[in-house]
C-alpha cells in the first residue's frame, strides 16, 4: 500500500455527550487499485464541564477537538495527505458551521469561527450516530469489547467502500437555535438633502478646499466659474449646520422646538437661541442692547473646538493672518464664531504648525548637567584642569599708529583663579606662545577646555602633530604628560560658563579703569594683571559680617600663601631660613584653603540656580530649526536630526543636524523641534 500512486484521506469523527465529547481520526490509503486500508491515527477526549451545557454546544466542542487534531495531525505526519474529512452526527453544528460566526452569541461565535479558521467548511459531513466510531469515546467501551474486531481500531465500515456509497447530509430543514443567536438592533442615520451634500471633511487639507467641494457638490457638475457669493454664502451655512448637528445633536433638537435646555447642558451659560432664518444656534448671551456691533460679533455661530469644520476654521484665520500669537487669532475668530474652550483650541493648533514654530518656537532647555569631574578635582595645584577663552579686540598704541591686541584667560575650574595674558594676533602661534608662557608661570595643567576657536583647534592640532613626531623613545616618557584638548560643541557657550563669567568681569574692570581711551602696549599689559589680581582677591563663598567667623579664602590664599596681594607676607627671622617653618606654614595656608572650599563654598554649587525640569530628549529624525544669532529668524536653516550625543547621565545636549548634504554639530539648547514637514515641502 506504500506506493507513489496510494491516495490518503484523514477522517475525523466527532460526537459528544452529557459526560464527554471528543474526536477519533483514521487514516484511508487507498492504492488505486481497488484496495483500501484504514488505520487508526490518534483520538482526543474532553470530559464535559460541570456547568450544563446543551448538547449541540457539547457538539460543537466536540467538532472544535476534532478540527484541532486534524491540524495537528497534518503538521506532525511525514506522508502526504490529499484530503481531509469531518464527520459530526449533529445537524445544528452542520448549519452553524454554514453561517457567519458574526450572527452567533460569544459561545457560538468564538468556536464556530475558530473551525472556520482551522479547516474547510466543505469538508464537513453527516453521519447517524449508529454509525459514528468518536460514540465510543461519549459512552464508553469495556476491554471485551475492544479485544475483537470493532470499529473504534479499525473504522467504520463504509470507509473501506467507494465514496459514493458513503453517508450523505440531510435535506430535511434544520430549526435555528434561537438562544445562540446576537440580539439584532437597526442602527439607521436619517439624513437631509443639505447634509447629502457635505463630503468627508477628513479628506480636505483646507477650508476653502471644503468650502468649493460643499458648493460645488449642491449645484452638481456647474461650472465653478458661474457660482456666485450667495451660492458660496449657502454652502457655508450647510456646513456650519452639518457641524452643529454632529456636535450638539440634543440641542439643536430642543432649541427647534421652542424648549428649554437641560440643566447639564454645556451651551446653557451662553444662552443659546435657535435662528430660524439660518437654521443655526447662535450665542444669546447679554450684548443685544449693543447698537453698534454687527450681528454677527452679538450673536456668534456656536461651533465645537473638536469637530473638523471648528479646526479647518483656525487654521484658516491663522493662514490668512500669517500666523500671529493666539490671542490674535481667537480675537477675529470671535468676530463671527464662538468656538467653546476656543483659546485652547488655537494654541493646540499653533503648537503643531509648521510656520507658527518657526517664527514663535522656543528651545526645549534640558535640566541642568551635574558638575563636570573638572569642577571636582579636589587637593591638586591650581590649574589642574583649566578653561581657556579670548576676548577683544582691544586698541593700544605703537608709536604713532594704534594696533588691535586680544585678551587670553585661563581659568582654574576646580579654584576659581584666573591667569591672565595678551596676544598679539589672533592665530595659533600667537596661543602656541602664550600657553608656554602659562606653562612656565603657573605649571603644566592635566586638561585644557575651551570652546570652538579656530586658534585653540590649530593649537590643539600643532601639539598633537608635533607629539606624533617625536622620536619614539621620547614620546614614551611624554605620554603620560601630554594636555588633553577638550573642545565644547559650537555655537555653545554655556557649555562654557564658568569662563565666559569671568571674560565678563575682566571686561568691565578695563572698561571702568581704561573707558575709552587708547594706551601702549605696556599699560595694557600692567592694567590686565592688576585686574588679575584684583579677581583672584575676590572671596570664595559666603562672607560673614561676624567677626568671630573665620575669613573666607580667595583663589590668592593658594597662588601666593595669602588671601590678597596687598598684604604683607609673614616675616621669619634670619636664624629660621633655614628651617621647615616656611614649608609648614604653606602647608598649613593650602590646607586651611581647601577646608574652608570643602566646607564653605562647596556645597554652595549643590543648587540648580536654573533648567531645573525634566524635558523630553531629541530624538534622531526630529525635523528643527537651527537658532542662529547672527542671522534673522527668516533666514534659520531647518534640518533633520541625524545622530544625538548623549552626556555622562543620558540626557541628550548636543545633536548632529543634516541640512541638505552638510551636518552641524550644535547644543540642543540652538535647536527648535518642528511638527513633521509635509511631503511635498522643498523648504530646507
Amino acid at each position: 500500500m506504500d506506493c507513489s500512486a496510494s491516495s490518503r484521506t484523514i477522517h475525523i469523527f466527532c460526537d459528544a455527550s452529557e459526560r464527554a465529547y471528543g474526536s477519533v481520526a483514521y487514516l484511508r490509503t487507498d492504492s488505486g487499485e481497488g484496495q483500501v486500508q484504514v488505520a487508526f491515527l490518534a483520538a482526543r477526549s474532553r470530559v464535559a464541564p460541570k456547568k450544563q451545557l446543551s448538547i449541540p454546544r457539547l457538539e460543537l466542542c466536540g467538532a472544535l477537538t476534532g478540527a484541532q487534531l486534524a491540524s495537528v495531525l497534518i503538521k506532525e505526519l511525514t506522508v502526504q495527505i490529499q484530503a481531509v474529512v469531518y464527520w459530526t452526527d449533529s445537524t445544528t453544528v452542520l448549519n452553524w458551521l454554514q453561517s457567519d460566526s458574526c450572527r452567533y452569541k460569544v459561545f457560538v461565535g468564538t468556536r464556530v469561527a475558530e473551525i472556520q479558521e482551522l479547516t474547510d467548511i466543505n469538508a464537513w459531513r453527516y453521519i447517524e450516530s449508529a454509525l459514528n466510531p468518536a460514540d465510543d469515546i461519549t459512552r464508553g467501551r469495556t476491554l471485551t469489547q475492544l479485544t475483537g474486531e470493532n470499529r473504534w481500531s479499525h473504522g467504520p465500515s463504509f470507509l473501506v467502500q467507494p465514496s459514493v456509497q458513503w453517508p450523505v447530509n440531510p435535506v430535511s430543514p434544520v430549526t435555528e437555535e434561537q438562544e445562540a443567536l446576537r440580539t439584532t438592533v437597526f442602527c439607521g442615520l436619517a439624513t437631509s438633502a443639505s447634509d447629502r451634500a457635505v463630503p468627508d471633511i477628513q479628506q480636505f487639507k483646507t477650508y476653502q478646499e471644503l468650502l468649493d467641494a460643499v458648493t460645488q457638490g449642491s449645484h452638481g457638475a456647474a461650472d465653478k466659474m458661474s457660482l456666485t457669493a450667495d451660492d458660496y454664502h449657502e454652502a457655508e451655512l450647510v456646513l456650519l449646520r452639518h457641524a452643529q448637528t454632529e456636535s450638539f445633536p440634543a440641542e439643536v433638537a430642543l432649541l427647534k422646538a421652542g424648549k428649554s435646555l437641560p440643566s447639564t447642558s454645556r451651551l446653557l451659560t451662553l444662552s443659546p437661541e435657535y435662528d430660524r432664518s439660518s437654521s443655526l444656534i447662535r450665542v444669546g448671551g447679554r450684548l443685544r442692547r449693543c447698537d453698534t456691533l454687527s450681528p454677527d460679533v452679538l450673536h456668534p455661530i456656536l461651533l465645537s473646538a473638536s469637530h473638523p469644520v471648528s479646526k479647518l476654521l483656525i487654521q484658516h484665520y491663522d493662514c490668512e493672518l500669517h500666523h500671529p500669537g493666539a490671542e490674535r487669532v481667537f480675537a477675529e475668530l470671535r468676530r463671527k464664531y464662538w468656538i467653546l474652550r476656543g483659546r485652547e483650541a488655537v494654541k493646540k493648533h499653533q503648537h503643531t504648525c509648521v510656520d507658527c514654530r518657526k517664527w514663535r518656537g522656543t528651545p526645549q532647555v534640558p535640566k541642568m548637567a551635574d558638575l563636570p569631574p573638572s569642577s571636582l578635582r579636589l587637593f591638586r595645584p591650581a590649574f589642574y584642569s583649566t578653561g581657556v577663552d579670548c576676548f577683544g579686540p582691544m586698541l593700544v598704541k605703537v608709536g604713532r599708529r594704534t594696533e588691535k591686541r586680544w585678551g587670553i584667560l585661563y581659568k582654574c575650574l576646580t579654584t576659581r583663579a584666573i591667569h591672565l595674558d595678551l596676544l598679539p594676533n589672533m592665530d595659533t602661534d600667537s596661543f602656541l606662545m602664550s600657553l608656554r608662557r602659562f606653562i612656565a608661570r603657573r605649571g603644566k595643567p592635566y586638561e585644557l577646555l575651551s570652546e570652538q576657536g579656530t586658534n585653540f583647534k590649530g593649537g590643539s592640532r600643532e601639539l598633537h602633530e608635533a607629539f606624533l613626531a617625536l622620536e619614539p623613545a621620547l614620546k614614551t616618557k611624554l605620554a603620560a604628560q601630554q594636555i588633553r584638548f577638550q573642545f565644547n560643541p559650537p555655537n555653545a557657550p554655556h557649555f562654557g560658563g564658568s569662563w565666559e563669567r569671568e571674560v565678563r568681569s575682566v571686561k568691565n574692570a578695563l572698561r571702568t579703569t581704561l573707558g575709552d581711551q587708547t594706551v601702549p602696549d605696556e599699560v595694557l599689559r600692567t592694567v590686565l594683571i592688576e585686574v588679575e589680581g584684583i579677581l583672584n582677591s575676590r572671596p570664595l563663598g559666603y562672607v560673614s559680617s561676624d567677626f568671630a567667623d573665620p575669613d573666607p579664602v580667595t583663589p590668592n590664599c593658594l597662588l601666593m600663601g595669602r588671601p590678597d596681594s596687598s598684604l604683607p607676607q609673614v616675616v621669619y627671622p634670619e636664624s629660621e631660613l633655614l628651617s621647615r617653618k616656611r614649608w609648614r606654614h604653606s602647608q598649613v595656608l593650602a590646607d586651611h584653603f581647601w577646608k574652608h572650599f570643602i566646607q564653605h563654598f562647596l556645597p554652595t554649587l549643590q543648587a540648580r540656580q536654573k533648567w531645573k525640569t525634566e524635558k523630553e530628549d531629541i530624538t534622531a529624525g526630529t525635523i528643527v530649526l537651527i537658532v542662529d544669532q547672527q542671522t534673522p529668524r527668516a533666514l534659520w536653516q531647518v534640518g533633520t536630526v541625524k545622530t544625538v550625543i548623549p552626556g555622562v547621565d543620558g540626557r541628550v545636549r548636543t545633536a548632529v543636524v543634516q541640512v541638505k548634504d552638510r551636518t552641524y554639530t550644535r547644543p540642543v539648547v540652538r535647536l527648535i523641534k518642528l511638527p513633521a514637514l509635509p511631503q511635498d515641502s522643498t523648504d530646507t
